[in-house]
């Protein structure tokens, strides 16, 4: 198994939008997290192509600020990762798929086995001594992937089928942390704890983003940020103490008068009470802008930022173009770039608008956005 080159993108002076990537931000949000979380130590969750902004360029920034330890959720994103952070340690939490050992392996790849038939094929491969260690996920709640609490503890007294799979870890996930008054996360944490006290001196890993600022109780060993990394917020009801790292914009195409009384887009689905400067960007769900953050007539829709003002979204997001309403910022016109997402409306509340989170924005974010990365030595597009 060979790593896949990542997809090409669109070039700056042809694009309808563009993503301006602080690798700079995601570095200092992974200090302000490893800070927050010590003595446990900090790792970074990179599945999903890093949470969409890309593999090979934020492990290699996540290293130089000191992190160790990643994780992805399939092979083929471990392999991209071995690539351009040769010496750190990279676990696979969709664990070991059938027929893929050799191909861990060969990568120093690490499974997190979560089930019996995982624990049995890998233990059956290992050779003793060979370098590829492991994690062993146990669930204490998620119902998702993990070892039940007796498949745990039998596993814990089967010292030939540890041996053989040579666990470096030991976790669980969270499922409720980012409302932290839910007390199923205080069930796990002491399921947790009953099943690590089976596996001594195992290091222990519960915490996700969210949970890191619950009690200092579910840092435990090592903590794993995900969604903190990129800017989202992670607990419900808190401020964002994290910096934005994606700036999303859509280029203006054109701006045009409308009548009191006219519809605009798809479906008619919002008439206007006035008459307005409509302002049409070069975006839309096919460039992962949440279909659902547009405006009509019984909800109000999400806005942008453009020359320096907010302006709502006017009617339905199509395909590649969505409206926005800019009567009150004469300025705008054709050629000009209106934010998306980013330091001035923050992802997260368009997600809300969307009725979704902010995790589904990044990770669906299209092919057709030219790609400019800053925060590091020498900034470049891609």
């Amino acid at each position: 198994m060979q790593a896949q080159k990542p997809h090409t993108v669109a070039r700056p002076s042809l694009a309808g939008g563009r993503l301006t990537i602080d690798l700079g931000a995601l570095a200092a949000n992974w200090s302000a997290l490893a800070a927050r979380s010590a003595p446990a130590e900090a790792a970074a969750c990179v599945k999903a192509d890093a949470y969409g902004i890309g593999i090979e360029r934020a492990g290699p920034a996540l290293a130089a600020a000191g992190c160790r330890t990643f994780f992805v959720a399939l092979p083929e994103e471990g392999l991209r990762l071995r690539a351009v952070v040769p010496g750190a340690v990279i676990y696979v939490l969709d664990g070991l798929m059938e027929g893929t050992a050799h191909a861990l392996a060969d990568a120093d790849l690490r499974p997190v086995l979560g089930s019996w038939a995982e624990v049995e094929e890998w233990a059956a491969f290992k050779e003793a001594g060979a370098p590829t260690g492991s994690a062993i996920h146990v669930d204490t709640g998620m119902n998702r992937l993990g070892l039940g609490l007796h498949e745990a503890v039998a596993l814990a007294q089967r010292p030939d089928l540890l041996g053989a799979i040579a666990p470096s870890l030991l976790m669980s996930h969270l499922a409720v942390a980012d409302s932290p008054t839910h007390p199923l996360s205080l069930r796990q944490l002491a399921l947790f704890n009953e099943i690590r006290a089976q596996f001594p001196p195992l290091p222990s890993s519960l915490a996700n983003s969210a949970g890191i600022f619950l009690d200092d109780a579910f840092h435990l060993d090592m903590v794993r940020p995900g969604i903190a990394l990129y800017g989202g917020y992670a607990v419900d009801n808190l401020p964002n103490q994290m910096r934005p790292v994606v700036t999303a914009e859509a280029r203006v195409l054109t701006v045009r008068d409308a009548e009191e009384g006219d519809t605009v887009g798809y479906g008619a689905s919002e008439r206007l009470k006035q008459p307005a400067r409509i302002a049409i960007l070069a975006v839309g769900y096919a460039d992962g802008y949440h279909r659902l953050a547009g405006s009509s007539d019984e909800r109000k829709g999400a806005r942008v930022y453009i020359r320096g003002r907010h302006a709502p979204l006017v009617g339905r997001v199509s395909m590649d173009l969505i409206a926005v309403d800019v009567t009150e910022i004469r300025a705008v016109s054709r050629g000009d770039w209106a934010e998306l997402f980013g330091p001035h409306v923050a992802i997260d509340e368009v997600a809300k608008t969307a009725g979704t989170i902010g995790y589904e924005l990044l990770t669906g974010l299209g092919r057709r956005y030219a790609r400019t990365y800053v925060g590091e030595k020498n900034p470049q597009s891609a």
